[in-house]
Formats: structure tokens, C-alpha cells, sequence
């Protein structure tokens, strides 16, 4: 059971506003625990901010912001600086335009990278150390099927993924003998508002994972870490990463063309 007295009074999700954040939010708070919300879109993370106040008692921050941006820990020091920060569930990271890395600006490639590589790693870096020096709190990382392979159309987003892996399974080993507890989980298609409007919803032949199951999965197993696969995809992760990697790079790449015409 996630309590206060074991993580702390205080717990930060990045991408708070909808989808499997908000699910996280909600859990947290049921059990007594103050929040601080980011996410871009002003209007579901204020909207997801006054449900938890109201049904939980909460206190709750918000801040809009991209996380990609070179301000993004700076921003979010400056309105965590007064409390103490006992979990940081980092959700954010998605995918963005699928397109050929040659055909995307500078900008966008690189915004991708930071959003998914740099910020976490520095709001871990951040949020880490106090955890650690009181023996007690939490790290989150979602992770996504996508660090399988590299990913046609998806370069970038990819090798970040893969990244965000043998990042989250390196801070397990550091933090887990402080008493941190240290998790990525892995999830493939879920079904979220984000996905939603990209048009990659629920279908007969390819269900989405539900939010809420992910959320408790996350929740539920944060102390058996380093990394926790979506059962029902367990056995895809698996076998894709003991395989030839050209042989996975060609099944991933199928996948996600599938994905697309569906």
C-alpha cells in the first residue's frame, strides 16, 4: 500500500493531466499524498488538479510547461523547493510525428531527445539525492515496448526509450540500498486520451491496454524493480530482445506499419 510515511508527504507527475498520469495521480492521492502535476495542456491538468482536491482533500500544484524545454528543472524546482518530495513519477515522453528522421527539423528531433533522455535524467538527479539521504521515496519511469528496437520513423523516439531503460535499471542498483525504490515500466499501446487523438485508439484486433491497470501495476510493484514488463507483452519483449536485431528491427517496423493502416 503507498502511503505518505513510507515515500513522503509529496509526489511529482510529469505528464499529471490525463491518461495513466492522472490514474497515478488519483492513487496517490487516495492515499493522503500531495501532488504536483505537469503536463503542456492548461485546461485537463487544471480540470484533473480541482477532481483530486474535491474527491480526495488534497493539496495540489499545477505547472504547464513543456519538458522539453532548456527550463524545464529550473521551472520545477521553483515550485517544489518549499516541500519535500518523497516520489517522482515521470510520464511524459511520447512519441511525437512519426517521419524519417532526415525529414524532421532539427528542433523537433532534438526537442524528442530532451523530452524523453535529458529531463529525466535531471529531475532524478534532482529529486534523487534528498530521497537517498533520508533513506526512504520512489522513482517512476514510464517506459515503452518501442526500446525494443530501433524503429522506422521513430528514430529517435526508439533509442530514447532504450535509453530511459538502462537508465532506470542503473538507478535501481544505486538507490535501491538507500531504500529508494526504483521502477521503469514498460507498457505498449495504452489507452489514453493521447492516443486517442492520434488516431491510434482501441481496435477489435488490437486491443489498448486500460490506464487505470497500468497505473495499479506500476503502483502496486514499485519496490521490484529495476524493470517490469506489461505482462501481456512479456513475452514479445522477451523473445524480440534475445533475437538478431536485424530480425527485430524488421518485426517492429512491420508492427508499427500495421498500427498505422489500422
Amino acid at each position: 500500500m503507498i502511503s505518505a510515511e513510507q515515500y513522503g508527504p509529496w509526489a511529482i507527475i510529469a505528464g499529471g493531466s490525463e491518461g495513466i498520469g492522472a490514474c497515478f495521480a488519483h492513487r496517490l492521492a487516495a492515499s493522503g499524498i500531495h501532488l504536483i502535476l505537469l503536463a503542456r495542456r492548461v485546461e485537463p491538468l487544471e480540470r484533473t488538479a480541482d477532481a483530486l482536491r474535491q474527491e480526495h482533500g488534497v493539496e495540489v500544484r499545477t505547472l504547464a510547461l513543456d519538458l522539453s524545454s532548456p527550463d524545464a528543472l529550473s521551472r520545477i524546482r521553483a515550485i517544489s523547493h518549499d516541500v519535500e518530495v518523497g516520489a517522482l513519477i515521470y510520464n511524459a515522453g511520447g512519441a511525437g510525428n512519426a517521419a524519417a528522421l532526415v525529414d524532421q527539423s532539427p528542433e523537433s528531433a532534438l526537442d524528442n531527445l530532451h523530452l524523453n533522455t535529458s529531463t529525466p535524467t535531471a529531475l532524478v538527479q534532482h529529486f534523487a539525492k534528498p530521497m537517498r539521504d533520508r533513506g526512504r521515496g520512489g522513482i517512476l519511469l514510464i517506459g515503452s515496448l518501442g526500446c525494443i528496437a530501433g524503429t522506422k520513423e521513430l528514430a529517435v523516439y526508439s533509442a530514447a526509450k532504450s535509453y530511459l531503460l538502462t537508465f532506470g535499471e542503473a538507478i535501481w542498483a544505486e538507490l535501491t540500498p538507500h531504500g529508494v525504490h526504483s521502477l521503469v515500466l514498460v507498457i505498449g499501446r495504452t489507452l489514453t486520451p493521447a492516443l486517442q487523438r492520434a488516431g491510434l485508439g482501441d481496435t477489435e484486433d488490437a486491443p489498448a491496454a486500460d490506464p487505470e491497470q497500468m497505473a495499479a501495476l506500476g503502483l502496486d510493484n514499485w519496490n521490484n524493480g529495476p524493470v517490469l514488463v506489461d505482462p501481456s507483452h512479456m513475452q514479445a519483449f522477451e523473445a524480440m530482445r534475445a533475437m538478431p536485431r536485424r530480425k527485430a528491427v524488421e518485426i517492429m517496423v512491420r508492427s508499427m506499419e500495421q498500427q498505422r493502416k489500422r
